[in-house]
Parts: C-alpha cells; sequence; structure tokens
C-alpha cells in the first residue's frame, strides 16, 4: 500500500489507561505533555512540575507497557514533563493517586516514608513514592545500590535525603546490617532471634518514639496485591503490530510508523523531522526552550531498531534501545563471557551508571545518544574509542555503514548522517586478548550530571609485548565535537609502555586539545588537567593489566600507584545513621504532645499526593493565565515594545505593563522595586510587561514573540569586584569597632592577611513562586492564592499596586513547596504583575513562573568577598580582627541591609575576639535583586571565620581545632556587639561531638592512611556554630494567633506563619494542645490568611515557632481562663461537655493572641562602628559537627564518608521534625559550600538555570554515616516551653565537610612539597579541589586568566 493511503487510515484515537481507568481521547495534542493532561485534562495534581527538564523527578509517574522485544509487561519510571502524552498511546500510567489514599489505604512505600519522617514540604514526595514504587513493581526485596540507583533522578531540597534512604531501606531483604533504615544498624532486631521492644540507644535517649513503627514491625510487602496490566491493553498491544498511528495537534503532527520502510520513507517526506523516543532533547527544546518542530516521528516500535543481537565480532544495538534496555543487555554479556571481550560493555555500564536517573535511562535510546551529536556525550567517546560502526538507511538508496571516528561529527551538533538518512544500528566490537579499554567522566555533581570532561581510551598491544600497536583517545568535553586525540593518536605507536611514554603522552595532550578563556563551558584550565589526569590513571590501569597477564617484569603496582585504582570512599551502598534526643519526662502526660516527635500534619497528605499546593487549586472557568516579558539586557533603556505578532496567535487576551497599574508602580522594601520597567532595565529578566492569553502554553507562545527595543547603557556591572572599581554601593557602608585592631595588630608575634570569596546559592525550592489572583467583583476586593512566605507583606505590595486599602485585598497560603527565604520578598516579581492583571481583565489571572525563569529573575543568596587582616600570637590566641565585607545586592536593596548586618554580627562565629573592625559594603549590580535565603548572612560572615582560623593553623603548623577550642567564648563572655553571653552551650556541643565522632582516633587514622594514598586523601574537621535568634528589625519580632473553640469541643487554630515545610503549623498543633489540654487530633489548622490573623511578619529568621507559639499559647490561656470557672465548679465534666456549658453560659469560646520578643536593644552607630551595650538577639543557637571527607586529587571528586552533629535545640518541640530540619539544613549548606555555583556570562545573563547547569545535592551526596544528636538537660528561658530555634542554625554545620576537603586537599598540597596554607573559595567544587592540589598534572598548564587578557571568559562568578 502507497505510503500516503498508510497514513490516511492511521489510528488517530488516543487510547491508555491511568490508574485502572480507560483514557480514550480522539483530539489528542502531540504538544501537549503526559504531566499536563495528568494535571489540567484528569484532575491528577498530585504529581507535580518541578523543572521541566526531567532533572528533578517530582513529575515521576509509572508506566507499563507490553515488550515485543522482551515479551513481558515491563514497568519503568518516567518523568511526565518531558514524556507526550501521545506516546502513552496503548500503556498504563500510573500516578501517586493509584497506589494509595488516605480515604482507602496506604501503600507501604506511602506508609513508611511518611513514618520515617521523610517528608517536610512533600512538593517532591509523590516523583520519590513513584520512584520507589516502580523499583518495587520491578524487584521484590531490592538491595540497597538498587534503591539509591532507582531514586539518582529525584532531588529533595528539605530532607537532607537521609529519612528517605532510612525508610526504604526497610523493603531491603534480607535487612541489611550495615545499612538498614533501623536506626539500631547492626543491633536491629531483624537481625536477632529475639526481636526488640523499643529502641533505646541510651538510658534516657530514644531513637524514634511510639508513632514510628520499628522496621522490624511492617508488614512485608507483597507485591502480589498490586494492580494489574489491564487486559485490554495487553491485547491490543499484541495485535497493533501492524497498525500506524498518526496525531495531529493545533501546530505539531506526530507519526509512529511500525516497519522500517514506513519509517524511512517519513524520514526521507519530511527530512527536518525529528525521531523522538524518549523525548529528553526535543521536549527541553519545545517545551523550555520554546522550539517548534512541526513534524514528530517516533521509531519506538519498529523491530530492526528496538533489538539487540551479539555475533562473534560484537553487538549490534538498535537506534530505538532504550539505555535501561542496554545496561541489562551488557550486564548479561558481560556474565557471559570472557572479561578482556567485555571491557566496551564495561565501560558503557560505567557510564551510564552516572548518565541521569532511571526516569531518562528508561526512555531515552542510543540512536538519540549519538544523534543530537553532543559534545559532552558520554556514550560517543565509548563508540569512537572502540571503532564502532553505524548503520544509515535512506529509503531510496538503502543502507550504508560509517565508522564512527573524528570525520562522524565533522561540527558542533552535527553527524554525517545525509539529509534523511535514519540511524538503524550502532555496532560495538568485542576487545582482544591485546587490548585495554576504559572509560572516565568528571562532572559537577557525582550523580545524575552531565560530564565536564569525559574520555575513553583503548590500546593494542603487540603480542605479548608492551610496545603498543594502536591508541585511541576520545574526548567529550574538550572540542565542539567528541574530539580524537590525533597527534597524540599517532604518536604513541611503536612506543613501549612505560614511564617515558607517561610523560610524552601528557605533553602530546597538551598540544592536541589547547582551550582558550572563552571557550564555551569555562573552567579551561581544569578541563586540561583533567584530561591529563584521566590519561594517568588509564597509563596506571593498563600497567596493571599488563601486571595481571603476565607481560611486565613489575610484579606490583607501587603504592602510589595503586591509590589512583581504589574505588572513592570504598564501593559502599547503604547508609549508616543514628539520630538521639532526650525523651519527655516519666510525668509528662501521654496526650501531651510537646517534646514527642510528632509526625508532620501534612506527611499522610503529602506522601499520596492529596496535600494541595497553589497550581493544584482547579482552575476558574474563566480563569486566564499570564506570562512574564523579561529583559534580555542587564542594563539598558527601552526605547519599544513590539506587541504586534503576540496579538494575533490562538488564545491572545491581552498585554499588561506600567501603563495599566491603577496604583503605584514603586513596590517592595523602600519601594525601590517596580511592578514594571517603566524606562530602562537594570538586570537580564527585570520585568518589562506580561501577556495574559486563555492557557499556559498560549501565553508562553505568545509572550516569546514580544519584541523590545533596547539602548545600552554602561557601565554593566555584574561582579563584586566591578561594583569596587565603579564603587557602585548602597548606603549605608557599616561599621563595627570594638577596641583597637590596628594597634593591637602592632604587637601580635603573626599578622596574615587575604581574601576570601563564597558564591551565591539559588534556593531552588521545588515548588517555584506562584500566584492566582481573583478579583471578587465589587468594592475592588481581591482574593490572592500565593506561595509566599510573606502573606501581609504581599497584601500591602498589592494593594500599593492597585491603589486600594489593605482591607480589599485577602491573601490566602495552604502550603508552600519550599521556600528557604527566597519567597519571602521576591513574590513581588509575579504577585504583582498578576494583580495587575487581573484587575485590568476582571477575570481571574494565575501563573506559575517555570524553573528557568524562577531562576532568572527571583535572586538567590548574596555572593560574599571578604578582605580580611588576622593578628594572633604564638600559640594562636586571636588577637585582632579587621574584616571588610562586599555583599552582591543585585538592582534594588531588598533583604541586603539585614543580610549584611547579619553578616557583621556573625562575624565572630563562636570566638571571643577582643580588638575588632568590621565594614559591611553593600554592592550595587545589574543581576537579579538578591534576597534572603536560610542562614541571611550568617553562613558567609562565619566562612570567611573559619578560612582564616585553618591559616593561622597552619601558620604555627596546628591543627585547627586546636585554635579553635582556644579561642571559644565562654559563659558570660561579651561578643564583639556587646552581648553578653548566657548558657553558653556551644563547648558542651564541641567537646561531646568530638567524642561521639572518635575525633582524635579517626585522625590519627586519616594521617596513616594518606601516607599510603598518593591520589587519594581524607580529611576531617570539626566546626562550631553560635547563630543568633530574631529579626535584624525589631518591629518584625511579633506575632499574633487566632483561636476558636467550637461547640463539639474541636478546634481551629490560625496565626501569622505560614507552612513550608518546616512543621511549624504541627508544632502550633502540639503547643495549643497541651495549653488547651485536649488531644492534637482534635485541632485542626487550616491556612494562613490575612482575613485572620493581620500585619503578621514574614515566616523568616527562626522565629516562627517562638514567637507564633507565644502567640498561639497568649491565645489559649485566655479561652482557658475563660473557662477555668466551669471547670472549677465542674471538675467532672469532660472537655467537650465543659465547651457545650460554656456556650449556653454565653462564654466567648474565640480568642485573639499576641507576642512580641522583649527586651531586645542595641546602641551602634553603623557610621563610626562604635557599639554600646546590647542585647542584640533573644539568645543563640548552637552546634558543632565532624565531618570526614575523601578527596580524589586527579578528579576533585569528594565523598562525605561521615558526618557526626551535635546540636542545643532546648527542650525541642518535636524532635522528628527539629531534627529534619537540622539534616535539610546541613544538607543545603553541603551545596552552598561544595556544589552549587551560579555562573553569568559576562553581559549578565545568568547561564546555570534549571537542575541541566545547576546542580544541588542529590541522594548520593547523604553522607555515608549521618549521626545527629540533640544536646541533653538544657533549656531555654527565652522560647516557648524551653525549645529553640532549629531552621537556620545548623546550615553552617556543613562547613564542616568544606574544610574537611580542605584538610584533605592540605595533605595532597604537601606531597607535592607545598604549603597547608591556602586559599580554597566556596565552593570548594571538583575544579577547585582539583586545582587546588596542586601537582606535576596542574603546573604544566597556564593560567589562561592570566595569559589570555584580552579574551573574554565564558562564564564570571557574581
Amino acid at each position: 500500500m502507497p505510503a500516503e493511503h498508510i497514513w490516511n487510515k492511521a489510528k488517530t484515537a488516543l487510547v491508555f489507561y491511568v490508574n485502572g481507568r480507560k483514557v480514550t481521547d480522539e483530539s489528542a495534542d502531540p504538544e501537549i505533555s503526559l504531566l499536563t493532561y495528568l494535571r489540567t485534562k484528569l484532575r491528577l495534581t498530585g504529581t507535580k512540575l518541578g523543572c521541566g527538564e526531567g532533572g528533578c523527578g517530582a513529575c515521576t509517574v509509572m508506566v507499563s507497557r507490553w515488550s515485543r522485544y522482551e515479551g513481558r509487561i515491563i514497568h519503568i519510571s518516567v518523568n511526565a514533563c518531558l514524556a507526550p502524552v501521545v506516546s502513552m498511546h496503548g500503556c498504563a500510567v500510573t500516578t501517586i493517586e493509584g497506589i494509595g489514599s488516605t480515604k482507602t489505604k496506604l501503600h507501604p512505600v506511602q506508609e513508611r516514608l511518611a513514618d520515617f519522617h521523610g517528608s517536610q514540604c512533600g512538593f517532591c514526595t509523590p516523583g520519590i513514592v513513584m520512584s520507589m514504587y516502580t523499583l518495587l513493581r520491578n524487584k521484590e526485596g531490592p538491595t540497597s545500590r538498587d534503591i539509591e540507583m532507582s531514586l539518582q533522578g529525584n532531588l529533595c531540597r528539605c530532607t537532607g535525603y537521609r529519612p528517605i534512604l532510612s525508610a526504604f531501606n526497610t523493603f531491603t531483604k534480607p535487612l541489611p546490617p550495615d545499612a538498614s533504615g533501623c536506626p539500631l544498624g547492626a543491633n536491629c532486631c531483624q537481625n536477632k532471634q529475639n526481636g526488640c521492644d523499643n529502641l533505646v540507644v541510651n538510658e534516657d535517649v530514644k531513637v524514634e518514639d511510639s508513632d514510628v513503627k520499628n522496621p522490624c514491625q511492617y508488614a512485608p510487602h507483597d507485591s502480589t496485591q498490586e494492580s494489574i496490566f489491564p487486559p485490554e491493553l495487553l491485547i491490543a498491544s499484541q495485535q497493533e503490530s501492524s497498525e500506524v498511528i498518526k496525531f495531529v495537534g493545533e501546530r505539531v503532527t506526530w507519526y509512529r510508523p511500525i516497519t522500517l520502510a514506513q519509517l524511512t520513507d517519513l524520514k526521507e517526506k519530511y527530512p527536518r523531522a525529528h525521531l523522538v523516543v524518549g523525548n529528553t532533547e526535543i521536549g527541553i527544546e519545545t517545551w523550555v526552550k520554546g522550539h517548534h518542530h512541526p513534524v514528530i516521528i517516533s521509531p519506538a516500535y519498529v523491530d530492526e531498531l528496538t533489538t539487540i543481537s551479539i555475533n562473534e565480532t560484537g553487538v549490534t544495538i538498535g537506534a530505538s534501545c532504550t539505555l535501561t534496555q542496554i545496561c541489562r543487555k551488557m550486564k548479561q554479556i558481560t556474565t557471559e563471557r570472557p572479561a578482556y571481550q567485555t571491557q566496551p560493555m564495561k565501560a558503557v555500564l560505567d557510564a551510564l551508571h552516572w548518565f541521569a536517573g532511571d526516569q531518562i535511562r528508561n526512555v531515552a535510546v542510543l540512536g538519540g545518544n549519538v544523534m543530537t551529536a553532543s559534545p559532552i556525550s558520554d556514550l560517543n567517546p565509548i563508540l569512537m574509542a572502540c571503532e564502532s560502526e553505524a548503520k544509515f538507511m535512506l529509503h531510496s538508496r538503502g543502507e550504508r555503514t560509517l565508522k564512527m571516528d573524528q570525520d562522524f561529527f565533522p561540527s558542533y551538533r552535527k553527524t554525517a548522517a545525509i539529509p534523511g538518512e535514519v540511524l538503524k544500528s550502532i555496532t560495538l566490537p568485542f576487545t582482544t586478548k591485546n587490548e585495554y579499554l576504559k572509560f572516565y567522566m568528571q562532572s559537577k555533581r557525582r550523580e545524575d550530571d552531565i560530564s565536564i570532561v569525559n574520555v575513553a581510551m583503548r590500546v593494542k598491544f603487540n603480542s605479548k609485548t608492551r610496545k603498543v600497536q594502536t591508541f585511541v583517545a576520545a574526548f567529550g568535553g574538550m572540542a565542539a565535537t567528541t574530539f580524537m586525540s590525533a597527534g597524540m593518536m599517532e604518536n604513541m605507536k611503536e612506543r613501549e609502555w612505560d614511564e617515558s611514554l607517561q610523560e610524552d603522552g601528557i605533553r602530546w595532550l597538551a598540544e592536541d586539545l589547547p582551550l582558550t578563556l572563552s571557550t564555551p563551558g569555562g573552567m579551561v584550565e581544569y578541563r586540561e588537567a583533567l584530561a591529563a589526569s584521566f590519561f594517568f590513571k588509564f597509563f596506571v590501569h593498563v600497567k596493571e593489566c599488563l601486571i595481571k597477564d603476565g607481560i611486565s617484569k613489575q610484579v606490583v603496582l607501587s603504592v602510589e600507584e595503586t591509590s589512583t585504582q581504589v574505588p572513592l570512599g570504598g564501593d559502599y551502598y547503604g547508609r549508616l545513621n543514628t539520630q538521639t534526643y532526650e525523651d519527655v519526662p516519666a510525668e509528662q502526660p501521654a496526650d501531651d504532645p510537646v517534646g514527642r516527635p510528632m509526625k508532620h500534619l501534612s506527611a499522610v497528605k503529602q506522601v499520596t499526593g492529596e496535600a494541595i499546593y497553589l497550581d493544584d487549586i482547579p482552575h476558574y472557568a474563566d480563569e486566564l493565565y499570564l506570562c512574564l516579558v523579561t529583559s534580555t539586557r542587564a542594563h539598558a533603556y527601552i526605547r519599544g515594545v513590539n506587541i504586534d505578532e503576540a496579538i494575533g496567535t490562538p488564545g491572545f487576551v491581552t498585554y499588561v505593563d506600567y501603563r495599566d497599574v491603577p496604583g503605584s508602580n514603586n513596590v517592595g522594601i523602600d519601594k525601590q522595586d517596580q511592578v514594571f520597567a517603566k524606562e530602562k532595565v537594570t538586570y537580564v529578566g527585570h520585568v518589562i510587561g506580561a501577556v495574559v492569553a486563555d492557557n499556559n502554553a498560549h501565553a508562553q507562545r505568545a509572550a516569546r514573540l514580544v519584541t523590545v527595543e533596547y539602548e545600552d547603557i554602561t557601565p554593566k556591572i555584574i561582579t563584586i569586584e566591578q561594583a569596587i572599581e565603579h564603587e557602585s554601593y548602597f548606603q549605608p557602608v557599616s561599621k563595627m569597632i570594638q577596641g583597637d585592631a590596628e594597634t593591637a595588630m602592632e604587637s601580635c608575634d603573626h599578622v596574615i592577611s587575604g581574601e576570601c570569596r563564597i558564591a551565591g546559592q539559588e534556593h531552588f525550592y521545588l515548588e517555584t513562586q506562584a500566584c492566582l489572583a481573583v478579583p471578587k467583583g465589587e468594592d475592588g476586593e481581591m482574593e490572592i492564592f500565593a506561595s509566599s512566605q510573606n502573606p501581609s507583606g504581599l497584601q500591602l505590595n498589592a494593594a500599593r499596586a492597585l491603589g486600594v486599602q489593605c482591607n480589599k485585598i485577602v491573601v490566602r497560603v495552604k502550603r508552600m513547596g519550599g521556600g528557604f527565604g527566597g519567597k519571602e520578598t521576591r513574590y513581588n516579581v509575579l504577585s504583582n504583575p498578576v494583580v495587575v492583571a487581573a484587575n485590568k481583565c476582571g477575570k481571574p489571572v494565575r501563573c506559575m513562573l517555570t524553573r528557568q525563569e524562577d531562576m532568572l529573575i527571583t535572586g538567590q543568596r548574596h555572593a560574599f568577598l571578604s578582605k580580611y587582616k588576622v593578628g594572633f600570637n604564638q600559640e594562636g590566641k586571636i588577637l585582632a580582627l579587621k574584616n571588610n565585607l562586599y555583599s552582591n545586592c543585585g538592582n534594588t536593596l531588598d533583604n541586603s541591609s539585614g543580610v549584611m548586618d547579619r553578616a557583621l554580627f556573625h562575624s565572630d562565629n563562636c570566638y571571643r575576639i577582643p580588638n575588632v573592625s568590621l565594614k559591611g559594603v553593600m554592592c550595587r549590580t545589574n543581576i537579579a535583586s538578591n534576597t534572603a535565603f536560610r542562614g541571611f548572612g550568617g553562613p558567609q560572615s562565619m566562612l570567611v571565620v573559619e578560612e582564616w582560623i585553618t591559616r593561622v593553623a597552619a601558620v604555627l603548623k596546628l591543627d585547627p581545632e586546636k585554635i579553635r577550642a582556644m579561642n571559644m567564648y565562654e559563659e558570660g563572655d561579651l561578643t564583639h556587639f556587646a552581648q553578653k553571653l548566657d548558657n553558653f552551650f556551644v563547648r558542651r556541643c564541641w567537646q561531646e561531638c568530638m567524642q561521639r565522632a572518635n575525633f582524635d582516633k579517626r585522625k590519627a587514622e586519616i594521617k596513616t592512611y594518606n601516607k599510603k594514598m598518593r591520589w587519594r586523601k581524607r580529611g576531617i574537621s570539626c566546626v562550631p556554630t553560635k547563630f543568633g535568634i530574631s529579626f535584624e528589625e525589631n518591629y518584625l519580632n511579633q506575632a499574633g494567633a487566632l483561636v476558636h473553640v467550637y461547640r463539639d469541643g474541636s478546634v481551629l487554630v490560625t496565626h501569622g506563619g505560614t507552612e513550608m515545610g518546616q512543621g511549624l503549623h504541627t508544632k502550633m498543633i502540639q503547643i495549643a494542645s497541651r495549653c488547651l489540654g485536649v488531644p492534637h487530633a482534635m485541632i485542626h489548622l487550616s491556612e494562613t490568611s490575612t482575613s485572620t490573623v493581620p500585619n503578621a511578619s514574614g515566616t523568616a529568621a527562626s522565629v516562627s515557632s517562638d514567637t507564633n507559639g507565644m502567640a498561639v499559647k497568649n491565645a489559649c490561656e485566655v479561652i482557658v481562663s475563660r473557662l477555668q470557672p466551669i471547670q472549677s465548679k465542674y471538675p467532672e465534666l469532660s472537655w467537650n461537655e465543659t465547651i457545650e456549658k460554656a456556650y449556653f453560659e454565653q462564654i466567648s469560646l474565640s480568642a485573639t493572641g499576641f507576642y512580641r520578643i522583649p527586651d531586645l536593644f542595641w546602641d551602634w552607630d553603623r557610621e563610626s562602628g562604635k557599639i554600646g551595650k546590647s542585647k542584640r538577639f533573644s539568645y543563640f543557637t548552637y552546634g558543632a559537627a565532624v565531618s570526614e571527607a575523601e578527596i580524589d586529587c586527579l578528579t576533585g571528586d569528594h565523598i562525605v564518608l561521615r558526618t557526626d552533629i551535635v546540636m542545643d535545640l532546648g527542650r525541642s518541640l518535636n524532635p522528628s521534625i527539629d531534627i529534619g530540619q537540622i539534616e535539610g539544613a546541613f544538607t543545603q549548606g553541603y551545596g552552598m559550600m561544595t556544589l552549587e555555583e551560579p555562573l553569568y556570562s559576562p553581559k549578565g545573563e545568568m547561564l546555570t538555570r534549571g537542575p541541566g547547569t545547576y546542580k544541588i545535592p542529590g541522594f548520593g551526596d547523604c553522607p555515608k554515616e549521618f549521626n545527629v544528636h540533640l544536646l541533653r538537660d538544657v533549656s531555654n528561658k527565652q522560647a516557648i516551653f524551653s525549645s529553640k530555634a532549629v531552621g537556620e542554625p545548623p546550615l553552617f554545620l556543613a562547613s564542616s565537610v568544606f574544610f574537611a576537603i580542605k584538610d584533605a586537599i592540605g595533605y595532597a598540597r604537601e606531597d607535592s612539597g607545598l604549603s597547608r596554607e591556602f586559599r580554597l573559595d566556596s565552593p570548594a567544587s571538583a575544579e577547585r579541589i582539583r586545582m587546588t592540589c596542586a601537582d606535576r598534572f596542574t603546573k604544566q598548564h597556564a593560567s589562561h586568566s592570566t595569559n589570555e587578557e584580552k579574551l573574554t571568559p565564558w562564564s564570571i562568578q557574581a
């Protein structure tokens, strides 16, 4: 039948199942993703949109289908944000709603995750649950390794991952003694004959409470109870092998051929059409970058492209074989064939282990990896190094075979394929007995990350000799294409594999792979050093192989060489962990929940996907969608805006800008922000206007068509250094002086000076900024639903923009999917345009920023530069400090004053410094206004302190811990800002942490280990923290609450704080339960609203439990005092009877509560720096952490082996929530100090937008052993029920990892004859670790920044 007739008769109805329910769609649009379809058409909102790139896993669902190749039903985890809904034809989709619910029964995965406190904000939770659920559908009783690999594609910003891994490790069979979910580890009762009754580590220290089941008490998971694959689909899947499918949408036509002839005919007819299976590349191009591909062809069901065959020479892999399918086959081959033959297969497995997560590996295919021609592809170097063959087919000509060599990728993103050709298969040959092959790669993050540099190297020797016959090295990340080092390959021929060849090879590499400062990707010196280091590793690997094969005269590798072959941290999976806290007093009533590890109120709703976030709110019938139009210039006048093209697009409603603002266009702190830019823009991403359309897709398409004419303004200031050069500062410049630092330094034994830089950090809350504004139709009223930490602030700014009074605006916040300070003020960039648009249109308007938009426009943690000078004596006593701090504030002031104040107040960390001179300078730059972030400016300034502490130790040749202990404050000391330290428990935390961590013994073991290991080094560090609790602005230290008691005795609590995962609402219910004397189950807390509690401060500064808790307590006490006469007169009455009687006696059962932090004062002259007596903070939260890390000196890779934390939290309100906060803050701080680095182009464009380019910690970054202990026998009279704040203080403890890494680098430098006194800026990225180790491989690469001053670098750090 002619091709056109085939497609005229093609099936056009989409048929698939969702959670057991059949879905038939006669007009399915190929441009709609499965995620959009689930959320908007089926109203299954449990599956979340986190990034749109397949990089966070929030959208994970399970897809089941019949595999013709495997002859069975397969279950795979999939990123719904990337999967076109039409690709689900014939499949069964299972979402979070389909496996368990609060209305029926929780699935064991859901139940255990909730029980182990593994969900905080909950936005990522459904995706994590579905990844684990899919694993269990495929493997009953997985190993710890299986679990961690299944979660590589999921991110969580709240928990720190430990409780999630603990929960899921209960599914392992048998429960491993070294990696169980049980906190007792090897002592778990599953490993004992008699079992156990409770979980007690010390006599009065519980690990878990009665609300949490012992892991051994869970019923075994029974996979036979899972839902079956729909029989109708099974029959249809087996019958549809001869039926083609075609879907025609608004702008895109999707073809699914089932024969190779049909496929090649289509491709020749539409040579520019993309072949799509997993859509992992085209999906990002379409939905993130806005590219349009009118014709899509899916070869997923063409047999010739989906099979893997083996013969005696190698393996032929169909182009549509998924990476998971390839992994499975490669593992089979490596077990069935001799090891010398399967080196290419092992290399592929090595590469794919680190390639993305299961969600991508399950759908991405070999052909897509090859044909996208990415210069950093992990597979292409292996294919090229093995001289693989690619088979192409053109319909009008037939097949041709090409060798994958240097000519295969002629230029950037191009292959040797001619238009219309289809890649049919790749043949990967086996290696011979005389060949050795190895693949190496290094990325920013250890898992689910693209390579910075990768290489596959293969050498073939003349028989039974060390003489090179053939050498191949194929690099990724070193050129615009996968690049073969031709000069080196030629020079290696006929050379003996000896030490002289090693030196020559590295020199030839440098000649073959020259990079320049402006090379895309940056990090040029590092990339060159990596190339050399990889060759050295390969050289040693081959040398070891030659020894094993009896060809080399050398008997064993040298100690130095052996260290290159040791797996980083050992080949170990599974996590050890312990969490201890003080149990409640024996006399405490059983129904008093304060101090008990009560489960997060929303935990069960979050693990079932039932928790409602802003974009889960059902759409109004006439609702519109907004998309922002933002600046593409960093500093320019706006000369014109053209919306003509946008107006003609489908669904376009209107365009809004400053002319539509009925009130004031100036909003934000001190009115420095604008709703819309009017005359000029001051950063890339500055909001100029917005398009309003009938839906999200139409709004985004129209917004891209709005054009803006600019006239650039100079200077364009991006970095702190540029701001200093141009004296671009916000006022005031603040000073803080205690004693006389300059004079004191004159008498010091030693004085050091230096600089330290701390990069910014993206909040990366999983739920982006979102807002829904609903005009009420009368009196200018508007109801606003927002994902904001500061509803009252949003209300005030919305009223200002609309020109109405605040009493006309109601702001409601149910919960947020994370905040971390990023939603305290920067909601303004979105909420105000939305309310203006809603006012103009008279209809509800919604907008949820894309991940890329959010990162571009909402600001980050402030980058800091410190210029310090420190004086100290020979014993190590710090006598004087001068420190000038510079912060990058961005284009407006926002919270920058408070951030700088916090930095100045924490410039001592935990140390008494008698003479201090500080200066804080806020730099005005042309980047998005930076803002609050967990810790404000405290972590930045404390990191500077610990940096110069390590330098002092290096000068005196002492351990940094000795310097820290020697200079630590004592009880009753005054800080440099004249606040007396009462109940100063840092030293107790320090000593207990050192003891629990067995610090001294491990320090000695590390020294022994490092003497044996030249290229692997370990380091250990103990770091204390002291964090002040209160807002910087005293008027913010207040809170309100409203408590209602209803006739049935139930209680409704409302307060001014917002829930973003930190468990605030849970703690408020615990407090109300104690104060009212009723079970917590009778108390409900629905939402935060400006209509119930007015003028509330933003939920920030770690004080929310203190202030809101006191306000709730105050309100409850008012009600209790009113009930007291009845209770005294009728003591026999129950709570419900008492309330009923009070009602009939006309007693008010509603009360407001209020609290302000008392007795805060300070006397500080910013201009002169003089400070009088003060009580700047209500109190301090203390802690200490010991961390041990191991680094690969040749690559800069690292792993955290163990972390021990001891925190003083007074009498914890809820130990499980507080320990979760400690672990989450620690992991976020770990990201700040080792991984996360926002980068900009010299023109001011942010380069790190989205999880593809910006890396937060993943599951694999969790310490191998993670122990958290709450200090016992402490109290705090300054806060509710003797508790302490926890949100921000633990974050800085992650610096223990930073300084453990620095310690390890110090050992490496000593081996190279270099000093331990060196500068290490934050983050301690793989690049910085590698280059700071400074060995013979780094020295030969000249500094590009020094020698190429006229070239513009590819990226800069703001």
